[in-house]
């Protein structure tokens, strides 16, 4: 019979974490491992700890004054959390619970020793590990230090490490529990951690064991250093054997003790290369059971293992299901796209719709297999070259896994004389009237997407929206378009490279595009500085607008001295812009359109930083200097051997570059306007689902790919379970950095610059955008949160063209992600601005209000003192 305070560990699995834990839950499941051995012990259930903490009505209001502490107060979170511990150690363990530890401690020896073990809800999960959060506590002996130590666990549920990781993590201390794991004593000649998958690459295929003597108290605590086994396909690979002159020994009478090592033993591995193998076969038994990479802790008892914990690896990266066992090379779409954090299932599943090419989700991102480009000779050369063009760090990052010679297999090129798929487009006339077509097209194609939605609702909109999706393909594919696109970048490369090599100047082409026509990202930045004059001559809508906090604000702000006007303005720009936002390739992130008070901070900065009639000056400065830089180009090209020839095809290229540059943001522009239109019609039926109570959130609908959306409408049911679990995915892959380039190993790999023309302690980038300039570092994480002044420089992990309005008053930008021809790139040049992207890390290791020197032309940053 199974009490309720008290479970046997073989009684408990993964399905019971909300009784036993964690940790409960995975040494359970851990017992029904064959050849898998841990120590005997039992459980004290979570129940326990619920009776335990209704004992202290205190607590209620103790956690309530937790919860509403900021993570980085520290001080505050160790003064109140201590006061919750100090409350919770002062509660009698209950009478019936503590007969039954008693009567489960008679059953496995009273006088043995014990390891009294946490074990939370919120602990060893495989979205949240909270490795280390919490306390253990060794070689207990007697009844009633197994009590006091119980009771030790329980408070140690509000230690000041456990709370800050809760709060960061979004998880309600209310909705943790606490049970306590109870094991006998391993006495180990060895102890450590095997990783079923390199914890530094990620390549599930590697497995590390780090091991020492004694007691794995002293590896965990950093006491000595251990030996450390890498082990591929069954062989020890490399090893590296430390001097371990200390180790830690349980005491006879109870607790523990460090003690010297033997110097004759300290050189000597902890472990035997035969016994290293035997522990990760072990290890993949039990990897194999719970279904991901594990973080094992184990002791060697007389040449038996004994596997004391297992927890998932949560700082890996999943890796795309690809349903083969061959190699596969996976390029981030998130970096190309200029959005790399995590996109909820609909947005996944619906830019995979709408895309060119197939498309896998892992982590809550987007991935192109590469592997058949990269295979034959011709693909793999147009691939590194588009991707050295775009991103260098790309390209490193493929030319590092190719180097290994045998991951990526070797097929020949294609039949000759047969064009190359996805060959380059035919090249077109320099007519402006091509750009202005194909923008016609575009809107002609979203008017009638508004128009025939209207009708569709239920299934009937489902079946729409995958024919729309066609016609989206079609136009975002339209052969016209794509040699436009291409002939901006192909001249823009060919100005950069001639004009390098015939007048020694890097990346002239960054002025020669200032204020090119056509370009909407870039008129959408100059038009908010036209509303920001609109606002600007009207004092009570800026003192207005200084606190705004609700979305409904503007129905508000007609109420206002010259509110009417300024609203007008808004809206204005919302009807021609409000289809964007930052991350708006995912659907389900918020539109300006619904939350027009992401404007709001970039509008205020334009009203203080701007005299009126700014963006027209802007443009027309830009257009002038593209000009002037045009005539001294052609005058110096001239007075060159063979010169008008040189001048004369750098006159046409130059045209080409203004004619069609601008164009290269439009089809995005496209992009999400329809997808604004569908999301639209998607959330009417959200609310029809919530009205019929089949959903109790319309939101809910972004946690199920557009299938599973389809079949809810159609059934008018949901797997509410599955929502939850997508919920807490998603805030998993919230925490995780994609890599530019995943292979199916697992392996993460960034890519290098490998420069050495940079000043020691500057940080290397890719220079898109000429110019050196120095001022203020704003680190702007959220868009919303942007309090820029007039010469700052935005420092930021990507821009995608939502970021543009901040541009017309920065100085310079520097982000983590981006390409030469990237949206932030592209609009950078536009406006003239200094720019180095791809700078790793550049959010981390730049402090917001530093004086930073950014070289635009050169491609570094220098951090001042």
């Amino acid at each position: 019979m199974i009490e309720r305070y008290v479970w046997d560990l073989r009684d408990a699995d993964e399905t019971q974490v909300a009784v036993v834990g964690g940790k409960g839950a995975h040494l359970g499941g851990l017992s029904r491992i064959d050849g898998v051995r841990g120590p005997e012990g039992f459980c004290v259930t979570t129940d326990a700890f619920r009776q335990v903490m209704a004992e202290a009505p205190s607590i209620d209001d103790q956690l309530d004054q937790l919860s509403r502490l900021d993570p980085d107060d520290r001080e505050a979170v160790r003064r109140l959390s201590a006061q919750v511990r100090r409350t919770i150690e002062g509660i009698a363990v209950p009478d019936d619970l503590a007969a039954a530890i008693t009567r489960a401690l008679g059953r496995l020896g009273e006088q043995a020793a014990y390891a009294v073990r946490s074990s939370a809800t919120a602990e060893d999960l495989p979205t949240a590990s909270f490795a280390g959060q919490q306390d253990t506590y060794l070689n207990v002996m007697g009844r009633a230090e197994i009590l006091r130590h119980v009771s030790r666990c329980w408070a140690s549920l509000f230690t000041e490490r456990a709370v800050t990781y809760r709060q960061r993590n979004g998880i309600d201390h209310r909705t943790v529990r606490m049970a306590v794991v109870v094991q006998r004593m391993a006495f180990p000649q060895a102890s450590g951690v095997l990783f079923t998958a390199d914890p530094v690459s990620g390549n599930r295929k590697v497995a590390t064991v780090d091991a020492g003597f004694g007691l794995g108290e002293a590896l965990v605590s950093g006491l000595v250093n251990p030996d450390v086994f890498t082990v591929r396909d069954g062989e020890v690979v490399a090893k590296t054997i430390a001097a371990k002159q200390r180790a830690v020994q349980a005491l006879p009478a109870g607790g523990t003790q460090e003690v010297a090592i033997d110097a004759q033993q300290q050189q000597q591995p902890a472990l035997t290369d035969a016994q290293v193998v035997r522990l990760v076969e072990l290890g993949r038994r039990i990897e194999a059971h719970f279904g991901r990479p594990q973080d094992i802790e184990w002791c060697l008892v007389d040449d038996d293992f004994r596997i004391v914990q297992s927890r998932p690896i949560t700082t890996l990266f999943p890796v795309p299901e690809a349903g083969d066992q061959e190699n596969h090379v996976y390029v981030s779409v998130g970096h190309q796209q200029m959005m790399t954090d995590a996109m909820k299932p609909l947005g996944l599943s619906m830019w995979q719709l709408t895309a060119m090419v197939p498309m896998h989700a892992a982590g809550g991102r987007l991935f192109v297999d590469a592997t058949r480009r990269l295979s034959s000779p011709a693909g793999r050369a147009a691939l590194l070259d588009v991707m050295g063009k775009g991103d260098p760090l790309v390209r490193d990052a493929l030319e590092t896994v190719l180097d290994r010679g045998d991951f990526v297999p070797s097929l020949p090129d294609a039949v000759p004389g047969r064009p190359a798929a996805g060959g380059a487009p035919a090249p077109i006339e320099n007519d402006p009237a091509v750009v202005k077509e194909l923008i016609e097209r575009s809107r002609a194609s979203v008017a009638a997407l508004e128009r025939d939605i209207r009708t569709k609702t239920g299934p009937e909109l489902f079946d729409f929206l995958l024919e729309a999706f066609d016609e989206h393909k079609r136009v975002l594919g339209d052969p016209l378009s794509v040699q436009a696109i291409m002939a901006g970048m192909d001249a823009t490369w060919w100005l950069n490279d001639k004009l390098q090599e015939w007048l020694g100047e890097k990346n002239a082409a960054d002025t020669l595009t200032l204020s090119a026509p056509d370009n909407i990202t870039s008129e959408m930045g100059l038009a908010l500085l036209d509303v920001a004059d609109v606002i600007r001559a009207r004092p009570e809508v800026v003192a207005f607008l200084q606190d705004v906090e609700d979305e409904d604000f503007l129905g508000e702000l007609a109420k206002v001295a010259g509110g009417a006007e300024a609203r007008d303005a808004i809206e204005g720009y919302l009807d021609r812009y409000g289809m964007r936002c930052v991350g708006e390739i995912d659907i389900t992130r918020p539109r300006w359109s619904e939350r027009p008070t992401t404007l709001v901070p970039v509008l205020l900065d334009n009203v203080r930083n701007f005299a009126p009639g700014a963006a027209a000056r802007r443009f027309e400065e830009g257009r002038r200097k593209a000009q002037e830089k045009e005539d001294d180009v052609l005058a110096r090209l001239r007075a060159l051997p063979d010169g008008d020839r040189k001048a004369d095809e750098t006159k046409r290229m130059i045209d080409r570059v203004r004619t069609f540059i601008g164009y290269r943001e439009y089809p995005k522009y496209g992009i999400v306007s329809r997808y604004f239109v569908y999301k639209q019609a998607l959330l009417a039926e959200a609310e029809r689902l919530v009205a019929a109570d089949v959903l109790p959130a319309k939101e809910d609908v972004f946690y199920l790919t557009f299938q599973e959306l389809h079949d809810v409408v159609r059934s008018h049911q949901v797997d509410g379970r599955l929502v939850q679990q997508r919920k807490d995915a998603f805030r998993a892959y919230q925490a995780l950095t994609p890599p530019r380039v995943l292979t199916s190993d697992g392996e993460a790999v960034t890519g290098a610059y490998r420069r050495d023309d940079v000043p020691a302690g500057a940080l290397v980038g890719l220079p898109v955008s000429v110019g050196t300039v120095e001022g203020r570092a704003r680190v702007v994480l959220d868009m919303a949160e942007a309090d820029l002044e007039a010469g700052d420089i935005l420092v930021t992990t990507f821009t995608d063209p939502s970021w543009s309005p901040l541009f017309v008053g920065i100085a310079g930008l520097v982000t983590e992600v981006g390409g030469l021809m990237t949206h932030g790139a592209v609009i950078a040049r536009e406006y003239g601005l200094p720019a180095v992207v791809g700078v790793a890390q550049a959010t981390r290791l730049i402090r917001d209000g530093q004086r930073i020197r950014v070289h635009g032309t050169d491609g570094y940053v220098e951090i001042l003192p």
